[in-house]
């Protein structure tokens, strides 16, 4: 039977190898960058990637507009120039903005110039943002590499980095949400919606044709 004489030097232990696997972690941590890419409907986008070992959090926005803290309605209806978007923040140490970037490419339709998928016009297209020239030669090699795999030509456009602005709180997660929510189907929960429309969508359907075995997400 362990006596309380025996425990300290097992707690001692313990606490001793919680300290060494703490610092290991923060270790092998890198810097936290953030990565802005648009690809249509920005709950599928933020669904795919918050799925990424290393990525640490995923949010939905707009990007790449004039107007300044825009809504949901506005970008949709159009004339705002805003992306639907999303800001990836990654943890460096983990995962590479270049392992991102190639994901982005192969979770897309980066033929479609005019949408993506069932979402059509100016918000729903794809775009990579860009905060400086390293960060515009990696996208553009990149997409010169993903154009040669796909064997067609891509259309995503690679742009300046302008102010990201967050979507409306329901928007967050939207593909987790418990809520019930009013589809074409009749009332659902909202993850269950999500994947309803997801599937009605035909994005996993069109990122499979393109890319087959290479789509990280299509499953």
């Amino acid at each position: 039977m362990l006596t309380m004489k025996d425990l300290k030097p097992m707690a001692l232990s313990v606490l001793i190898v919680v300290a060494l696997l703490m610092q290991c972690s923060r270790a092998m941590a890198g810097p936290r960058e953030t990565l802005v890419v648009a690809g249509g409907c920005f709950w599928c986008v933020e669904a795919d990637f918050e799925k990424v070992p290393g990525v640490i959090e995923v949010v939905s926005g707009y990007t790449g507009g004039t107007v300044k803290n825009p809504t949901y309605k506005q970008v949709t209806r159009g004339g705002t120039g805003h992306y639907e978007a999303v800001e990836i923040t990654f943890d460096t140490g983990r995962v590479s903005r270049e392992a991102l970037l190639e994901m982005f490419f192969r979770s897309v339709d980066p033929t479609d110039a005019g949408g993506q998928f069932c979402d059509r016009g100016k918000s729903y297209r794809t775009a990579i943002f860009v905060s400086n020239n390293a960060e515009k030669a990696l996208a553009q090699k990149v997409k010169t590499e993903a154009q040669a795999a796909l064997g067609q030509t891509i259309v995503t456009p690679i742009l300046g980095a302008g102010p990201f602005w967050e979507a409306e709180d329901y928007h967050q997660d939207y593909y987790k949400g418990t809520k019930l929510v009013i589809t074409r189907a009749g009332p659902k929960k909202q993850s269950t919606a999500y994947k309803f429309y997801r599937k009605a969508c035909g994005r996993d359907a069109r990122v499979r044709q393109l890319w087959g075995s290479a789509a990280p997400f299509a499953g």
